[in-house]
Order: structure tokens, then C-alpha cells, then sequence
């Protein structure tokens, strides 16, 4: 991050501290030249920032975030703090046409909330088509004054952002992908903290570099704001202590490589133990399906403030250590990781379940009439799809499915999603043709308040088997089983860990295999469920849950603000 920007930055940050209990501040959606990769680009940016800036909030705090679209021709939903819960109030949850409509150009809309019994690493990120590559920023959560943390603290916290970088206008990027019907082409750099890094060209300059002390522990806490792509992320010589996923803390333990999916946030804790030096920290792709992607690698520098110089001809810096990074499809190495997660003490697992849903989720293509036309330059002359059960999600464009709920207005959505495929098949085996193309709707799911609901998300092998970030909206959910294969219901919940099971609010679906999600269902309103690729969720890979109210006002969702955006 450039000096200027962590100005502005910190100037945001400490205007949040100044107000302690009741947080404002104005977030300015602006174009703004950003030069990356040797080219400058009008991109997208938050109060001229890119990345956006960091916010340093409590628990318990209340926020009054004021978002200004000063972005010609641009339509905007800006705010998803992803991960908040947005108790009784999806009004500030921000999914364009699932909670509200977009904020036009010129216009603003305040997004009130509490932060209520959170803390952690969390993010914040456009949640409209591809503005996210551009839009977001961490969310850090503190605990309560006087509430101590599950182990020991470091002085100093440092944020990493892994992002994804397009050598061009990456809304150009999509319009083509959708106007074709072909995959969107892949990223050009992967960045840490905006920059690409040493490995890029016209970048070294601006490779970020952070200072440690010798015998200096710090908190790494990790965010991938990528749009498409899992990553592996390592420290050249240090190991990484583990020790929260997507603000929930977890049992400590240690790894030399972390694998990070779109929307998921890691804290790990680095002690500066080796010998004084210059050690890259890198990310690159892990790919689990059989598609193109970024094979580049980003970088930045962790240096000793002691690290020694060369001498004699040649004086300078020493070339910075090189992590040993898993090869691009080293499943093996993902799962082992996903696999060691355990919540930091007995979990409230809800032990009965009153939802039992079966989804499966994957890709698909849509036939076309003509399969010659420009419009149809997927596989075979098709268009990608992408679906869950069999239900290839469409956005609503006269309102929100939340504004159209509460209203009472038909036709905008229906509540027949299904809660099991329609047709069961050999979900990772040789799939029918006849089973690829999805069904085009806008539908939704009735959960009642309070519900206990089982989730099992099965990939499937259409087009091609795939690891799918799944992120729900409005909760967080323990992780109780996961398997490659198809699902078994008569064996494989015997398996399942209804003790320490890790708290998330986005889990990868391992290729080709299954995962098993279980949560109660205490927050009423309309909430998104979708997968964090944005590739997939523009091709339908979503859906809605509807959870009714309760009984009683704290039981109900919020009267919707004044100010909410109209269609």
C-alpha cells in the first residue's frame, strides 16, 4: 500500500476508534488511475484507495457507514461486511438484488449495523458483478475491552490481501464472458496488499515489504479478495501457527502452507526465528478442475531489520529466500489442511436435525439453437452454466428478493427450491449429457426461525469436478464431515465431528467429493448462499434461503431504512 493511501487509511481507522461505541464515515466509490503491470488503469476505488482501507471496529460496536457512488454509469452494492451476521437486519447486508438494489450513480445509502458477539479477521467487498477485483478491504474485529483472547496476543497485527489482477477493465473481462457464454479470461497477476510483486514485470519497485524484529512474533492475518481462484499462501523458512478461520478461533497448530479459498480469511502467527534475512512470503494457485487458470506467482518481502547487505562489488540487498510452494494441483496437500481444523473448544452443534438438504453443486452448460452464434462459444457450441440442484440462479432486476418479501410483491421470486436433486444420478461418475443443462429460475428456500438445519453440498463431475468455495450469507456454520465420492447417508454420518468441528462462514467443496455443514437458523430474513468463484455465481451457482421470523419484534426482522436504495 502506497504512503498515501495508508495515510488515508489510518485517518479512516482512527475516526472509527475516535467514535468507540457509535462508529460513522463516509466511503467514496470513485475512479481512480491505478498503474499496475507497467499500464495504468481507471479502476474502481474506495476514497481514491486501492486496496480499500482497513477498518479496526470491537465487538459490540455499532457502524454507521455512509456509501457514496461517485462512479459514472456504475451501478453499486457495495457494502458486504462478509462474515457479519446482520442480526434481524438484512438491510446491510449488500448483495445487489437479494437485499437491496443497487445505489446509482450520484446517490448514497447508509448501512447501519451492530457487531454482536464477533471478532476476528473479517472483510468487506462490492457484492456487484466484478467489482469486488477492485472494491474491498479487511474488517478486523477486536474483543470487548477487558475480554482476553484464547492465546497469547502479538504486538502487532499485519493484514495480507491476496487479490487477483486483470490487465485491463476487468467489468470488460465479464461483458465478453457473458456475451459469449465462454469462461472469463483469467487473471493476468495475483497481488499482496494491491501489488504483484518481485516476479512481475514493472513491479519490483513496489513489491511490499514488511519489517520484523529478530525474536518478533506477529499475526498474519490472511484474506483472499480474489475473484476466482483458490490460493496457497507460505513464508520462505517459517512455519505458520493456525489459529482462526473466518473469525472463529481454532486449536493452534502448525504448517509450513495455508490454502485459502475466495471469501476465506486465515490468522496465523509467524515468529522471526531464522536467521537474519529477506524471505518471501508467496501465493499461487491451487487449481482443482480440469480449466485454465493464473499459473503466476505473487510475492512480498518479509525483512529482518537486521538483514546484512552484500559487500564489495555488487553491494545491495541479498535476494530474498524462496518458500517451497505445493504444485498447482496438490489436492492431497488442501485436504490435509482443511482436515486439521478443529474449533478452539466444544462447539454448540446443533445435535438434532429439523432440515435435512441435500444440494448438489457444479457446473452445466446450456444447449443453444444455434450453436454457431457468437453468443455461444463455450464447449461444443453450449453456454457455461452453473447450478445447485439443478437450479441455475437468476438475479431479480424489479427489486430484492429481501424488499419483495417483506412487501409481500409477487412474482419476483418463488420458495419451490428444491431440497434434494431432482434426479439422482452417480453424482461424480459418468454423468448423463442429458443431465448437464440446469433450469433457469429465481428461487428460494423457507427455513422456519430457529430450524436446526443439516446442509451436504456434493460436487459433482459435470464438465468438471471442482473445489466451490460456498459462502452463506447472514451466518456462520460448523463444519461437521466432508469425503470425496458420493455421499453416503447411511454410513457416512457415523463420521461425522459433532464435538470440535470448525466454524465457518465459506467451505470449499473437496473435488469431487462432499461436505457436511450443520447450523440453527436464528437470523430471520433473505440470505444469499452461493459460491464465492464469481465465474460460477454470475453462471448461477446460488440460491436463497428465506428464514421466517420468530415470534416477537427480537425475533423479526428490522423495518427496512428509509434510505434503501429503489430499483
Amino acid at each position: 500500500m502506497e504512503s498515501s493511501q495508508r495515510f488515508s487509511s489510518l485517518a479512516f481507522i482512527a475516526l472509527l476508534a475516535y467514535f468507540a461505541f457509535l462508529a460513522s464515515a463516509e466511503l467514496h466509490i470513485q475512479p481512480k488511475p491505478v498503474k499496475r503491470l507497467c499500464r495504468t488503469h481507471e479502476s474502481i476505488t474506495v476514497n481514491g484507495q486501492f486496496p480499500g482501507p482497513t477498518l479496526e471496529v470491537r465487538n459490540g460496536d455499532s457502524l454507521a457507514i455512509t456509501v457514496i457512488n461517485k462512479a459514472h454509469s456504475v451501478l453499486l452494492c457495495f457494502w458486504d461486511r462478509h462474515g457479519i451476521r446482520q442480526l434481524r437486519n438484512p438491510w446491510a447486508d449488500g448483495p445487489e438484488y437479494i437485499t437491496q438494489c443497487p445505489i446509482r450513480p450520484g446517490q448514497s445509502y447508509t448501512y447501519r449495523f451492530t457487531i454482536e458477539d464477533q471478532e476476528g479477521t473479517l472483510w468487506w467487498h462490492a457484492h456487484s458483478r466484478w467489482l469486488r477485483a477492485t472494491v474491498y478491504g479487511a474488517l478486523i474485529i477486536y474483543p470487548r475491552l477487558g475480554s482476553p483472547y484464547p492465546f497469547h496476543m502479538p504486538k502487532r497485527d499485519i493484514p495480507i490481501l491476496l487479490g487477483e489482477w486483470w490487465d485491463r477493465n476487468p467489468m470488460d473481462v465479464l461483458r465478453q464472458a457473458q456475451f459469449t457464454g465462454a469462461a472469463a479470461n483469467v487473471s493476468d497477476a495475483y497481488t499482496i496488499n494491491g501489488q504483484p510483486g518481485d516476479l512481475y514485470r514493472c513491479s519490483r519497485s513496489e513489491t511490499v515489504r514488511f519489517p520484523i524484529f529478530p525474536g518478533e512474533t506477529v499475526q498474519l492475518r490472511v484474506i483472499n479478495a480474489g475473484l476466482n481462484q483458490e490460493l496457497f499462501f507460505s513464508v520462505a523458512n517459517h512455519q505458520l501457527t493456525v489459529v482462526e478461520t473466518d473469525s472463529a478461533y481454532t486449536k493452534p497448530f502448525t504448517t509450513s502452507v495455508i490454502m485459502i479459498g475466495p471469501g476465506q480469511t486465515t490468522n496465523v502467527l509467524l515468529t522471526a526465528n531464522q536467521r537474519p534475512g529477506r524471505y518471501y512470503m508467496a501465493a499461487r494457485a491451487y487449481n482443482s478442475a480440469n480449466a485454465p487458470f493464473d499459473n503466476t506467482t505473487t510475492t512480498a518481502i518479509l525483512e529482518y531489520v537486521n538483514a546484512p547487505t552484500r559487500r564489495g562489488r555488487g553491494r545491495g540487498q541479498i535476494a530474498p529466500v524462496f518458500p517451497v510452494l505445493p504444485g498447482f494441483n496438490d489436492t492431497a496437500t488442501a485436504t490435509a489442511f482443511t482436515n486439521r481444523l478443529r474449533y478452539w473448544k466444544r462447539a454448540p452443534v446443533p445435535l438434532q436435525v429439523d432440515e435435512n438438504l441435500f444440494f448438489t453443486v457444479g457446473l452445466g452448460l446450456i444447449n443453444c439453437s444455434n450453436p454457431n452464434s457468437p453468443r455461444c462459444q463455450g464447449p461444443n457450441g453450449t453456454r457455461f452454466a452453473a447450478s445447485i440442484n439443478n437450479q441455475s440462479f437468476v438475479l431479480p432486476r424489479r427489486n430484492s428478493i429481501m424488499q419483495a418479501y417483506y412487501q409481500g410483491m409477487p412474482g419476483i421470486f418463488t420458495t419451490d427450491f428444491p431440497p434434494v436433486p431432482p434426479v439422482q444420478f452417480d453424482y461424480t461418475g459418468n454423468v448423463s449429457r442429458g443431465l448437464w443443462q440446469p433450469v433457469k429460475g429465481t428461487k428460494a428456500y423457507k427455513l422456519k426461525y430457529k430450524a436446526n438445519v443439516q446442509i451436504v453440498l456434493q460436487d459433482t463431475s459435470i464438465v468438471t469436478p471442482e473445489n466451490h468455495p460456498m459462502h452463506l450469507h447472514g451466518y456462520q456454520f460448523y463444519v461437521v464431515g466432508s469425503g470425496f465420492g458420493n455421499f453416503n447417508p447411511r454410513t457416512d454420518p457415523a463420521r461425522f465431528n459433532l464435538f470440535d468441528p470448525p466454524e465457518r462462514n465459506t467451505i470449499g467443496t473437496p473435488p469431487g467429493g462432499w461436505v457436511a455443514i450443520r447450523f440453527v437458523a436464528d437470523n430471520p430474513g433473505a440470505w444469499f448462499m452461493h459460491c464465492h468463484i464469481d465465474s460460477h455465481l454470475g453462471w448461477g451457482l446460488a440460491m436463497v434461503f428465506l428464514v421466517e421470523n420468530g415470534r416477537g419484534q427480537l425475533q423479526s426482522v428490522q423495518a427496512p431504512p428509509l434510505d434503501l436504495p429503489r430499483c
